[in-house]
């Protein structure tokens, strides 16, 4: 290869790569804009925002009023507390389930452990509807609507995470058990010492999207709970919009939004890393 070919090659890598970059920053104007625009609505006065024929993309006299009324007007502070308990009990269980199920997949022999593993994996094809039907049917029996148990119980385990977390278990080399079993070392001692610090990205990832799941649940807490005091946030803003600031106060309910979704941006921002390498982790095999 000449100068000349070379000068082209080198020219014509940097030509692409201002494209892509290009492109990437228009994409992310795109997906951006939509929290700009929920965040700027929500320091809009009411009488402002109702004044502006033609929506403005900026405003001079940015206000705080949304956000107070938020927490005055509706009991925000209470769907706030109740998603916390949720998310965190919700969390730390379905951890206490899928990690020693996803140990005994992938580690302990005993008889039978592909097929119910195979029958684990089938369960992911039955439709949420389904699911969703028979676990309200079985809350209502139990007395357990209204509580927090009827709203964690059915959320504890997850097939997939038990495939992902057992497929990492997986990567760690048989000769290193098999050492720990000379030494004398149980089964749970390996299991906490060796195998979930090795597979601590994954841990990680599984519990971030575990938070975010369970703090944008919706459907199966709207559905079992129709006491205001259980309500969370997911639920709380349907209930602000019909009985709180009303439908027409925008700017109000932009506050409530904002203040809801924060928590998760801020996790997300702080762990997005860890979390695309423990996805990544998953589909490594060796």
């Amino acid at each position: 290869m000449n100068s000349n070919e070379e000068k082209r090659f080198v020219g014509q890598g940097r030509a692409l790569k201002i494209i892509a970059y290009f492109g990437l920053a228009v994409w992310g104007l795109l997906v951006l804009f939509p929290y700009y625009w929920m965040v700027l609505t929500s320091v809009k006065s009411f009488g402002a925002y109702v004044s502006e024929y033609v929506p403005k993309f900026f405003t001079l006299e940015p206000t705080l009023q949304n956000y107070i009324d938020a927490f005055t007007m509706v009991p925000l502070a209470r769907y706030f507390f109740n998603s916390v308990i949720f998310t965190l009990a919700t969390t730390a269980l379905m951890m206490a389930v899928i990690v020693p199920a996803a140990f005994a997949f992938a580690r302990l022999e005993f008889r039978g452990k592909n097929l119910v593993f195979g029958f684990f994996l089938s369960l992911m094809m039955i439709p949420n509807e389904l699911v969703i039907i028979t676990n309200y049917v079985t809350i209502t029996n139990w007395g357990l609507r209204n509580s927090f148990p009827g709203l964690i119980l059915p959320s504890v385990t997850s097939v997939f995470y038990i495939y992902l977390l057992k497929e990492n278990f997986a990567q760690i080399p048989d000769e290193l058990y098999n050492a720990a079993k000379v030494d004398g070392t149980s089964d749970f001692k390996y299991l906490t010492r060796v195998m979930m610090p090795v597979c601590k990205p994954t841990i990680i990832t599984i519990v971030i999207l575990k938070v975010i799941e369970c703090w944008n649940s919706y459907v199966w807490p709207r559905l079992v709970t129709t006491d205001p005091n259980f309500f969370l946030v997911s639920g709380g803003i349907q209930e602000i919009r019909q009985n709180g600031f009303g439908r027409e106060n925008i700017p109000a309910m932009m506050a409530a939004v904002v203040v809801i979704s924060a928590p998760l941006i801020v996790l997300f921002l702080i762990f997005r890393n860890k979390i695309m390498s423990g996805v990544s982790r998953g589909g490594i095999k060796g």
